[in-house]
């Protein structure tokens, strides 16, 4: 079985279709180097896709030899569009708090808190009233970009204050227009009394991150093989010296009896399957490349193979 998963980076130019194009190439690959049936799910771009478009092949399919997934990925694995698992808008008293929980990477709650004061500013207040339930479906990025820009909007500088950091001879000696933007940009976050603060974090959900191993298992053969095509589930990750570090939350995590070493070592030891993932950054070709190197027996480097067997110091 073969699963592109449609997302695209934000702020990019990419296709979010693009993982189809390898997942055709493989599909040709195996149809036509061993004469084998391939299933191919199609339109997964929320993780609620994946389940209910791998629950109607489990009903009619024997598991899978190989369950290969590709798309973006990364220390705690695949990453699809953020599904909305909470939103809301509260008021209490002065303070309003606009919250947003979604789950873009299985297991892995991401947490954002929108925190203001009403009557500091009202337009402010009142684009968050009219504007939330359309914000939060946004991915977190675009959703603070918007909000700085409406807050350069509606919240005027302190021009006393920009005369004080920003005197103009501070950019004569700036050598292009970039650095000239990136230190207006610098005065300009102290000069203008915030109307937001901002507040972003990762929460593990263990019940959600094991429906998604129950769902690979329930996949693949017990001698099979989870392919995981995207880039980083075999990297080592970096001991986390903060909660708010990227990356790495479920590995470092107690999930399977971990932490773990790597995103590969954590998905074999909970899924009980064999898993195989790049070590490293890995684009669409070398996701082909590295499977057909791998049915063929080729040799390869940075590819990452872990037996369910194999686990890693706790």
């Amino acid at each position: 079985m073969i699963i592109p998963l449609l997302r695209k980076d934000p702020g990019s130019a990419e296709n979010e279709r693009w993982a189809e194009r390898p997942a055709a190439q493989i599909e040709a690959f195996y149809r036509t180097r061993f004469s084998a049936n391939v299933a191919r799910l199609r339109d997964i771009r929320l993780w609620e896709d994946y389940y209910r478009e791998t629950a109607v092949e489990m009903r009619k399919s024997a598991p899978f030899d190989r369950v290969i997934l590709i798309g973006h990925g990364g220390y705690d694995g695949p990453i699809l569009n953020g599904h909305i698992v909470a939103s809301a808008l509260t008021v209490e008293g002065a303070q309003a708090k606009a919250t947003r929980i979604a789950e873009a990477q299985p297991g892995l709650e991401e947490t954002v808190t929108i925190s203001y004061d009403v009557g500091q500013n009202r337009d402010f207040s009142r684009f968050m009233e009219s504007r939330w339930n359309r914000l939060s479906k946004k991915d977190p990025a675009e959703i603070r970009k918007i909000l700085l820009n409406s807050e350069r909007r509606l919240q005027p500088l302190d021009l006393a204050c920009m005369e004080r950091q920003c005197p103009a001879e501070a950019f004569v000696s700036l050598p292009d227009d970039s650095d000239r933007e990136i230190k207006r940009a610098a005065c300009e976050s102290v000069c203008r009394n915030p109307l937001f603060l901002w507040r972003s974090s990762d929460e593990i959900a263990p019940e959600r991150f094991r429906t998604f191993v129950r769902s690979l298992s329930s996949l693949t053969a017990q001698d099979g093989l989870i392919v995981l095509g995207m880039c980083n589930p075999g990297s080592d990750v970096p001991e986390r010296e903060s909660p708010w570090d990227v990356g790495g939350a479920l590995v470092h995590s107690n999930l399977a009896s971990g932490p773990h070493q790597t995103y590969v070592h954590l998905l074999a030891a909970a899924a009980a399957r064999t898993v195989a993932g790049p070590i490293g950054k890995t684009s669409a070709e070398d996701v082909v490349r590295r499977i057909t190197g791998f049915e063929e027996r080729r040799p390869q480097r940075n590819l990452r193979i872990v037996a369910p067997a194999t686990r890693c110091s706790p």
